[in-house]
C-alpha cells in the first residue's frame, strides 16, 4: 500500500469510526445503526452457507468448517442486533412493502451501496454469487472487511455509556462480535496462505486495502451529498418470531 493510500485508509477509517460512534450512541439514530448491523450479519448467512457447502463438495474440509462456523456466527450477530433494537421496541423495516424504483425509474435508494460498487467495481452481479465467486478474491476481499470491522465494533462499543442496563448489555454484545470478527479475519488470512506464497497474500491485500479506501471516499461523498442523513431502516414493533432473550455471546 502506498504512501498516499495509507494516509486516505488512516483519514477515512477514522471519519467512518466517528460517524458509526456518534450514530450508536445518539438515542435518535441508534436504532438505524442497529437495524444496519443487523441486516448485513443476517443478510450474509446463506451466502456463506452455499460457500461452505461448494467447499465440501470440493473435498475442501478445513474450509467448509471454518465458513459453517462464520455463518453461524453471523447468524448470531444478526440476533444480538435485533434484540438491541427489541429494547428499543424496534424492528428492520419489511422490504417487501418497498417500491423497486422511484418514480423516475431509479433504483430505491435502499437498495443501492457505493461501498459495495466501488469495493467489488469490475465484479458482475453472477461473478459474485456464491457458486461462481473466485475463491482468492472472497477470501481477500472479506478479510479486508471482517479484519475493520472487528475495530469498528470495538470503538462503537466503547462509546456506549454504562450507567444503564441497556447500553451496558449492548455494548458487551458487541465486544463479543468484534472478538468473532477477529477470529473470522484470522482464518482468512490463512487461508491465503495455504493457497499462496507470502509476497502474493501480501500483494492481494495491498489491492483489496486500495479498494477498501476508494469505496469509503464513496460512501463519505455519498454521506455529504445526502447532508449526513441516511435512509430509515426501522420500524416501530417488535417482530412476533423475535427470541425472549438475547443470545448468549460466545467465544471466537
Amino acid at each position: 500500500m502506498n504512501f498516499l493510500t495509507h494516509i486516505l485508509h488512516l483519514v477515512g477509517s477514522s471519519a467512518v469510526a466517528y460517524y458509526s460512534a456518534s450514530s450508536l450512541r445518539d438515542p435518535k439514530t441508534r436504532p438505524n445503526v442497529l437495524a444496519g448491523f443487523q441486516l448485513a450479519e443476517s443478510g450474509s448467512v446463506p451466502f456463506l452457507k452455499t460457500l461452505s457447502e461448494r467447499a465440501a463438495s470440493e473435498g475442501d474440509t478445513w474450509l467448509a468448517e471454518k465458513l459453517a462456523r462464520h455463518a453461524s456466527d453471523e447468524e448470531r450477530h444478526g440476533q444480538i442486533f435485533a434484540h438491541g433494537l427489541k429494547q428499543l421496541n424496534k424492528q428492520v423495516i419489511d422490504f417487501k412493502n418497498l417500491p423497486k424504483a422511484t418514480e423516475d425509474g431509479k433504483p430505491n435508494e435502499r437498495q443501492r451501496s457505493p461501498f459495495f460498487a466501488t469495493y467489488f467495481e469490475g465484479y458482475s452481479q453472477e461473478d459474485m454469487k456464491p457458486q461462481n465467486i473466485d475463491w482468492i478474491a472472497f477470501m481477500a476481499s472479506t478479510y479486508i472487511l471482517e479484519l475493520d470491522a472487528s475495530k469498528d465494533f470495538v470503538r462503537m462499543a466503547n462509546v456506549l455509556p454504562e450507567d444503564e442496563p441497556t447500553s451496558r448489555n449492548l455494548k458487551k454484545s458487541i465486544l463479543s462480535v468484534a472478538q468473532d470478527e477477529t477470529g473470522h479475519a484470522a482464518y482468512l488470512r490463512e487461508a491465503l496462505e495455504r493457497r499462496l506464497p507470502a509476497d502474493a497474500v501480501e500483494r492481494l491485500i495491498d489491492e483489496w486495502r486500495t479498494r477498501k479506501v476508494n469505496a469509503m471516499l464513496a460512501m463519505v461523498g455519498n454521506l455529504v451529498q445526502k447532508g449526513g442523513k441516511s435512509p430509515s431502516l426501522v420500524q416501530d414493533g417488535v417482530p412476533e418470531e423475535m427470541p425472549k432473550d438475547a443470545p448468549e455471546p460466545v467465544a471466537a
